[in-house]
């Protein structure tokens, strides 16, 4: 093989962690190539960010903004590859991952999953409408926007009750809607329940959310009592789950969970294939917030140097 044209590392993921890693690679003159289809994460739908560490305040579309000049500050030392769409990752004989995606075929040593994931969406009348008017993904960054209003979390698992109780730290009130039974862990309900600020409401079909320049209440029926509510709300937070961004790997022999998430060794951001780390949202990782994927990411921006350097 022309070895110009093999990489001894390619990025998959324009996120923090993907750009956080490319930004640690050109500084340490890896060859790297970085494909994205665009630099816009999750967090563009944030108009304010408080918990970006080293920032006050920043909106979501400012921080994607951020992270692509940073990454193409050091465009001389690194290959940059946009729009383009990772399709699958497969060996050749030579035993380096080939990498297809929607334009062309990258061959590379080393692999850096961070494709993150896609935050599920309830599907209900006014959703669209008013996604970033009110309607949020994050609890932890959108928070503080919330003070002394009355809020909704949307689900029934740990993450929508530990959303709640950050909630609580902020808001008014927080009313938890479920559509099926709760299914965090009972001690998590009991502990989050206690505080007089949070209710919790089982089996609910959500029916609208309404408002005009925002968000103003949601609509929805209670199966149990079988009445129909308008409930007065300023902010309604998402927590249903996601997906992870990982469906390139059905050729690979890297092990994902239940969940579709990359299973990682937490010390070292490792997969089961070897040559393969990942790190973000679409990891196994209990945590997912920008923050933690950035330093996971150069975690394994470490520990592929060292692993190329031994090679």
């Amino acid at each position: 093989m022309n070895n110009e044209s093999l990489y001894d590392l390619c990025i998959i993921g324009g996120g923090p962690a993907g750009v956080a890693a490319g930004v640690y690679a050109a500084r340490k003159k890896i060859k790297t190539v970085l494909i994205t289809e665009h630099f816009r994460n999750q967090s563009v739908v944030s108009d304010s960010i408080h918990n970006w560490i080293g920032t006050v305040s920043i909106s979501g579309e400012d921080l994607a903004s951020n992270l692509e000049k940073h990454l193409k500050s050091y465009s001389k030392d690194i290959e940059i590859k946009e729009k383009e769409i990772v399709l699958e990752i497969t060996k050749n004989s030579d035993n380096f991952f080939e990498i297809s995606t929607n334009k062309s075929k990258y061959v590379s040593k080393t692999v850096l999953v961070a494709s993150g994931s896609i935050r599920k969406k309830i599907k209900v009348k006014g959703v669209e409408e008013f996604e970033g008017k009110g309607i949020t993904y994050c609890a932890t960054c959108d928070g503080p926007l919330f003070s002394d209003m009355d809020v909704v979390v949307i689900g029934g698992g740990n993450s929508a009750f530990e959303s709640a109780s950050q909630l609580s730290a902020y808001a008014k009130s927080v009313t938890i809607l479920q559509r099926s039974d709760f299914r965090a862990d009972q001690i998590t309900i009991k502990n989050v329940l206690s505080n007089p600020k949070i209710k919790a409401i089982p089996h609910v079909d959500l029916l609208e959310i309404k408002g005009d320049k925002f968000v103003k209440s949601i609509i929805f029926r209670n199966r149990d009592t079988e009445k129909t509510i308008e409930l007065p709300v300023t902010g309604i937070f998402v927590e249903i789950g996601s997906d992870p961004s990982v469906e390139y790997l059905n050729k690979t022999n890297i092990k994902l969970n239940d969940k579709q998430e990359v299973i990682v060794d937490p010390k070292h951001q490792n997969t089961s294939e070897k040559g393969v780390w990942s790190a973000g949202d679409c990891t196994d990782g209990l945590y997912k917030q920008n923050n933690i994927a950035v330093g996971d990411a150069i975690k394994a921006l470490e520990d592929i140097y060292k692993f190329l350097k031994s090679q």
